[in-house]
């Protein structure tokens, strides 16, 4: 499936033809800039990341073992405290926010690993589309199209004042 690369010279532009590609149906499209801007982001996924439910998931799972594992173990070696019971809920409140806060940063930490594809990436094995010149001063659009819709992106793409476009097979 052919990637049409577009290069630009400013954010404004960029993110036009970004919203642009989205309204008209193409899902495939990556965005290179030298910094961050939120007109990039907002143009590409306006959607907030998947990572907060990862997140969630770690939390819950972590109060859930905090709690359980305390009240297991005080049922397990039963010793009568100031005459407590033996599963006191608040004072196994603050190993299961530990245990919280833990789990919910390390499953954030897989789930940033898992949905921004970090390992891909991270070993060399870059995007056949990406150029260095991203990196210092010019925006890259990178979509993803069908043969038959090559005409048409790149037509937007030079109407939105691109300085190249190029067809690149990934």
């Amino acid at each position: 499936m052919p990637a049409i690369v577009g290069i630009y010279d400013q954010p404004g532009p960029t993110a036009d033809v970004a919203k642009r590609l989205r309204a008209r149906g193409f899902d495939d499209i990556e965005v290179y800039a030298p910094a961050a801007f939120p007109e990039l982001d907002d143009a590409v996924d306006p959607k907030p990341s998947g990572v907060r439910i990862w997140t969630l998931i770690g939390g819950l799972l972590g109060v859930f073992t905090g709690y359980f594992i305390s009240i297991w173990m005080s049922n397990d070696w039963p010793i009568m405290i100031g005459g407590k019971p033996f599963a006191a809920i608040p004072t196994y409140t603050i190993i299961g926010f530990e245990l919280t806060i833990l789990f919910g940063g390390l499953a954030t930490l897989l789930g940033l690993l898992v949905v921004g594809r970090l390992p891909y990436g991270a070993f060399g094995k870059n995007d056949k589309a990406y150029s260095a010149r991203f990196s210092a001063e010019e925006f890259g659009v990178v979509v993803e199209c069908k043969d038959r819709d090559v005409r048409e992106v790149d037509s937007l793409m030079r109407a939105h004042d691109a300085k190249e476009v190029n067809l690149v097979e990934r």
